[in-house]
């Protein structure tokens, strides 16, 4: 059977066509791209105005645009200066640094929406702990932020979606009023840590200890746990020359794997109790690809 001959346009004439096709979707790429560098660069007290974590661990609510841009923001965000954490410290623990810690880093190891943390270590102890604290004000701004995109949802219902989105954002409004208790997030860390301790012979993640006496609803002190973020995994697979399509990578993303689902599987299926936020600033990569789930 011959088949049948279909010319082939020129390639000019092709890439032309082409071209004109995806002109729309180019133009809303570089749009929202543009609007990403934009909203990471507007800071006001240091704070950004959105929950960050919400669109990076739920992609699908924003373009991939921003969740490239704004996935930096889970650690990366920028710090709320020394003095201003070593007062909160102080207030929420009614006694001075020197008092209590042998050694504090003044430079986080993280800063992410809500708080950032610092590595310390407490006095007569051998072992680090990590200090979470609470940007100050950031609370007020955050409610103000949930009140902008409640009046924006109800704009958006009269003009342009059929879909209730301002009831989302009532909820989301009393669920997110949860993050800024850290007494409550301790207690959720704790239940976690036991659950997952006590149904396997070995944890699938590891889940830091609270230090009990020195939890407020601003301040959290946690047992310090060494690892790499995991969204740093490729770069230190790198820097120690480590083929990220070799063997040795595959069985370490395979243990990964593993080891998040069987957890996740645990807490959700019977436990019914999870850790609701693994968005990658929460995730770390420990020493034999262990890993360890924080907040």
């Amino acid at each position: 059977m011959k088949m049948p001959f279909f010319p082939t346009p020129p390639f000019d004439e092709f890439r032309e066509k082409i071209s004109v096709q995806l002109r729309p979707w180019q133009r809303s790429l570089q749009f929202w791209a543009r609007t990403a560098e934009i909203y990471t660069g507007y800071k006001v007290g240091y704070r950004y105005f959105f929950w960050v974590a919400q669109i990076v661990g739920k992609p699908d609510l924003a373009p991939a645009a921003w969740v490239r841009r704004l996935v930096t923001l889970c650690d990366q965000a920028p710090p709320t200066p020394y003095e201003v954490v070593q007062l909160v410290v102080e207030q929420e623990l009614g006694r001075s640094i020197t008092e209590m810690f042998h050694s504090f880093d003044e430079i986080p190891l993280g800063s992410a929406s809500i708080a950032q943390v610092h590595r310390a270590r407490l006095k007569d102890s051998k072992s680090d702990v990590v200090v979470k604290v609470q940007h100050p004000g950031v609370l007020e701004l955050m409610m103000t932020d949930i009140q902008n995109m409640q009046a924006f949802a109800l704009y958006m219902q009269k003009t342009d979606i059929n879909f209730d989105l301002y009831s989302v954002n009532k909820e989301m409004e009393k669920q997110i009023a949860y993050e800024f208790d850290f007494i409550r997030e301790a207690e959720a860390m704790d239940k976690i840590q036991h659950f997952l301790y006590h149904n396997n012979k070995k944890s699938p993640v590891l889940v830091p200890r609270v230090i009990q006496g020195m939890v407020t609803r601003r301040l959290l002190v946690m047992e310090y746990i060494e690892g790499i973020p995991i969204l740093r995994l490729g770069d230190e697979m790198a820097k120690r020359g480590i083929n990220p399509g070799g063997r040795m990578a595959a069985a370490a993303k395979q243990k990964i794997l593993q080891n998040l689902t069987l957890a996740y599987g645990q807490m959700i299926l019977k436990s019914g109790y999870f850790h609701a936020d693994p968005h990658p600033g929460n995730i770390l990569i420990c020493k034999g690809s262990e890993v360890s789930c924080r907040e």
